[in-house]
């Protein structure tokens, strides 16, 4: 009975992946009608919250009470750290263009929506996939679905608390001679929260790259422990560039990417350990 249960839902799958082009192209438009109607659902919701997105988030890192900004404070007085205490009080932000704040809040509201809306985009992409593929595959991509919202909101939240206040006290207080005030254009400094916010998201996707690319055959985990030690380089090059200028703060953001690149060594194993199965059983 399981069986006959079994061969209806692969009969209704192979239906459904064996649809004229045009059909495909059909229920794809109206995934994506649903993922860009979420999306805006969000902007807009965003766009009526003006003074949370900007006072609040937005603006949050450049303040001396932001929660990473004190943390950081009370744990460099505690290791005599002193770089560990940040100062964004020289840093000014103005607007030079008539409709700057306006599309900036226009700009920041899809930001946020496309953001927020992220997992639900990534499950109506699942959603189109998945009649193409077998039980185990929908089994595994819907976990596959939940890891990836997971990495990206983990970096997205990681990136916003630590990498880009570290960011704006750098770049935002850096002279080049005490007579050069730093007054930073609206735009500049909301490009540089959302890009580096976002940026780092994607980058936390690498676990998921990994498997994959491992799944296809095009990298292998030998590979990845041979290129450990640039990788390495990599990060602390980068993790220097954007902290200040102590050991503390470079190991602080370059040890969860090392991590994400152990972790894809371990999944890139798993890959090739179960590959190796198969094929015995073959």
């Amino acid at each position: 009975m399981a069986e006959t249960i079994d061969n209806k839902k692969d009969k209704g799958k192979n239906k459904a992946a064996e649809m004229p082009f045009w059909d495909h192209l059909e229920v794809l438009r109206w995934h994506i009608v649903k993922a860009v109607v979420a999306v805006l659902v969000f902007s807009i919701i965003a766009f009526l919250n003006r003074e949370i997105i900007f006072d609040t988030i937005i603006l949050g890192p450049i303040s001396n009470d932001f929660i990473t900004t004190v943390l950081l404070c009370k744990l460099g007085n505690w290791l005599d750290v002193t770089a560990l205490c940040m100062d964004n009080s020289t840093l000014h932000i103005i607007n030079i263009n008539m409709s700057g704040q306006f599309m900036t809040h226009m700009y920041v509201s899809m930001a946020a929506g496309l953001i927020v809306a992220f997992p639900y985009v990534i499950w109506e992409i699942w959603s189109f996939v998945q009649p193409a593929l077998s039980g185990r595959e929908t089994k595994s991509s819907g976990l596959t679905v939940l890891v990836i919202s997971f990495l990206f909101l983990l970096g997205v939240f990681f990136s916003y608390f630590l990498i880009v206040p570290l960011t704006i006290n750098f770049l935002g207080t850096y002279q080049v001679s005490s007579s050069v005030e730093n007054q930073v254009a609206l735009s500049s400094y909301i490009s540089t929260v959302v890009s580096v916010t976002f940026a780092v998201g994607v980058v936390f996707e690498l676990p998921i790259l990994v498997y994959y690319l491992a799944k296809m055959g095009v990298i292998t985990a030998a590979w990845l422990k041979k290129s450990r030690k640039t990788m390495l380089v990599i990060i602390l090059a980068v993790s220097a560039i954007i902290t200040p200028p102590d050991i503390f703060s470079q190991v602080l953001v370059s040890l969860p990417l090392m991590l994400l690149y152990e972790a894809g060594i371990i999944i890139a194993r798993r890959v090739e350990n179960r590959k190796a199965k198969l094929a015995d059983k073959v």
